[in-house]
């Protein structure tokens, strides 16, 4: 459909200005399927003769840097890239290109110069281009943020990418708005400025303003997002989550869109609990939507011991029913309505159309036959980035590429539509228990760490907010260019795509919570408890005994409280189908290759972090009970105090 078309569409002049440069040479293409975007990723008449279209731009004084090699494979698109660096979110890519309020760097403090230049500059490439473009709504289906999407059409990979993870729009539904489609939001993709200007790094620039929209003389907020690398992680995906949780700050009633897999847990007696997982990347948000990974015997490996080798297992005959809710992003509207609105508990919906799965886990046939059944036989065309195949097979998703020679890219990802996936839940769901995943690394004698987290603790909301005011990401992480040591990923987990303040999300977030004290809150590692190595199995384990025992609070007499008052409170020991977790996995400290000693000094390390990260948070507009739970946390409050600060 060309732009005539669409003649009451109501664009900002700088975006009318694009499309209609595009047009005016014959080389824009409006775009209102995902089927269209698949054929346009790599094109048949221009693939090399072993059937790659490569993607790349030239550079002025450095010529043809190509991105990405892309190929057709039976079950949909397959994109690698060339540069390593490429395969993983860089953390420190956003900046903000406005003079709204924020604790994000701003460009200028970061380039030395103000964004209008660039932004022109962009713009101007942009009109030199053969272009696709297509439309996406994305929060609340009664008041959309609607968005459009410019994209050089050779990055249509790219395109396919956004298209899923939001959703598009049919230019029909645009046409037939006329003049009420007007939008909100809107996406720039402009890959050869990572080189030309960024000495190669990925670099994402949020400008919210205040934008002319044409012929009505009206104007309206408008973010932009300019995505200056073609890696889908920064831009399409947590740059349109920048977009909501924006969007949640301006409204009269503040919400959030929450970082976390939802999951509705059937169990084989028929009870469903919902269960929220939060985190920081790599925290185990996919991992909580997947059913246990079995021995071949059909046993489910819960540690193994770093210093003696011992490995302990445990026999669950039949697994829990997974229906999944969320995976990544959840909004947590105000006028969302659960199945039961007596009980003050989260209620939320799925922010996504499809979903950004991390597959470094799997890395042969049998890891997790569920996943890998979808994504080998997919009812339609999925997504697929570093992963290692040749044009015409079947993509695998153990085979993943390598970074070097024998080092595999520890980031590799499926873009799978939401609708793939069976009992998916599409409804609006409320939560029974919200949980939060840290990342932790081994703690011994000898080297005592923050890894002294037990199999599962149960906090008071005020000790659980404090966890997603400081958000650790944690040991070992495969989604971003990490940095090492114990990182934060700030408020909610989600503080690396906000583009606000932290203290108007610390505040958002503490209103959440204290609303919602019906759910119950509980803290699980995964990767190491002690000195045991035990992956993700923390969650599946949890999973299936809470599911099991129902989301009725713990009462007094079955909990402990932790050595750290950080940790709130633990189970002494805890049967699982009749199997008993001994008291080790719950207390560290009770571990003899960790001991109280260790245990302590980790306990100092994780301590010294909260004070780090909620000294963040001093601020005079943090509501008065956050200010009382974050003095009370740096004087070293009990279990008990934080029980008294936000009343169950």
């Amino acid at each position: 459909m060309p732009l005539k078309e669409l003649p009451e569409l109501t664009l900002s002049q700088s975006a009318m200005s694009v499309l209609e440069a595009a047009e005016a040479e014959n080389r824009l293409s409006l775009v209102g399927s995902v089927a269209e975007l698949v054929e346009a990723a790599a094109p048949v008449d221009q693939r090399d003769a072993a059937g790659y279209y490569t993607v790349g731009y030239d550079i002025p004084g450095k010529g043809f840097i190509p991105e990405a090699k892309v190929c057709e494979v039976k079950n949909g698109i397959a994109a690698n890239y060339l540069d390593p660096y490429m395969r993983r979110r860089d953390p420190n890519c956003m900046v903000i290109g406005d003079n709204r309020e924020t604790d994000k760097p701003r460009y200028e403090d970061r380039f030395g110069e103000a964004f209008d230049g660039l932004r022109q500059e962009t713009f101007e490439w942009l009109k030199t281009q053969p272009l696709s473009c297509f439309f996406f709504e994305t929060g609340s289906k009664d008041d959309p943020i609607r968005a459009v999407a410019i994209c050089p059409t050779n990055a249509a990979f790219f395109a396919l990418g956004l298209a899923m993870l939001q959703g598009i729009v049919p230019l029909e539904k645009v046409r037939k708005a006329g003049s009420e489609y007007f939008h909100k939001a809107i996406l720039y993709i402009a890959p050869p400025f990572r080189h030309t200007h960024f000495e190669g790094k990925q670099v994402v620039v949020h400008n919210r303003r205040f934008d002319d929209m044409g012929s009505d003389g009206n104007t309206t907020t408008l973010h932009e997002l300019f995505s200056y690398n073609l890696y889908p992680g920064p831009s399409a995906k947590k740059g349109v989550y920048g977009m909501l949780l924006t969007a949640g700050e301006r409204d009269e009633q503040p919400w959030t869109t929450a970082h976390c897999s939802t999951v509705q847990v059937i169990t084989p007696y028929d009870n469903t609990t919902t269960i929220m997982h939060e985190g920081a990347s790599g925290g185990g948000k996919s991992e909580m939507l997947e059913q246990m990974h079995r021995e071949s015997d059909g046993r489910l490996k819960l540690a193994t011991n770093l210093i003696t080798g011992d490995e302990r297992f445990l026999t669950i005959p039949r697994a829990c029913e997974l229906h999944p809710v969320t995976d990544d992003m959840a909004l947590c509207h105000p006028d969302l309505k659960g199945p039961d609105e007596r009980t003050r508990k989260v209620t939320l919906v799925d922010a996504e159309a499809a979903w950004f799965i991390r597959v470094n886990h799997i890395t042969r046939y049998g890891t997790d036959p569920h996943l890998e059944a979808l994504t080998t036989h997919p009812p339609g065309p999925i997504l697929h980035l570093n992963i290692d195949t040749v044009p015409g097979s079947t993509a695998l998703i153990w085979e993943h590429i390598q970074d070097e020679p024998g080092v595999p890219c520890p980031n590799p990802r499926v873009v799978m539509p939401r609708e793939y996936y069976p009992n998916i839940v599409d409804a609006p769901v409320t939560v029974d228990i919200r949980s939060f995943g840290v990342r932790c690394p081994p703690c011994t004698i000898e080297k005592p760490t923050y890894g002294i987290m037990g199999l599962f603790h149960v906090l008071p909301p005020a000790l659980a907010w404090l966890w997603r005011l400081v958000a650790p990401r944690g040991h070992g992480n495969p989604s971003i260019v990490d940095t090492g040591g114990m990182q934060s990923e700030g408020v909610g987990s989600y503080w690396p795509f906000a583009t606000g303040r932290r203290v108007d999300q610390a505040n958002i977030l503490l209103d959440q919570i204290t609303d919602t004290t019906d759910t119950m809150f509980v803290l699980i590692p995964n990767q190491h408890i002690g000195c045991w190595d035990v992956g993700f199995a923390p969650q599946w384990t949890v999973r299936e005994y809470l599911a099991r025992r129902g989301s009725s609070k713990f009462r007094d007499s079955e909990l402990v409280e932790a050595r750290c008052p950080l940790l709130g409170r633990h189970r002494h020991t805890m049967q699982v189908e009749g199997q008993i977790i001994g008291t080790w996995f719950f207390d560290v400290s009770k571990q003899p290759e960790v001991g109280e000693t260790a245990y302590d000094a980790g306990a100092e390390i994780l301590f010294d972090f909260f004070k780090t990260q909620l000294a963040k948070f001093d601020s005079p507009d943090l509501s008065a009970n956050g200010r009382k739970i974050i003095d009370a946390c740096l004087q070293g409050a009990s279990v008990s105090d934080y029980d008294d600060m936000i009343k169950v």
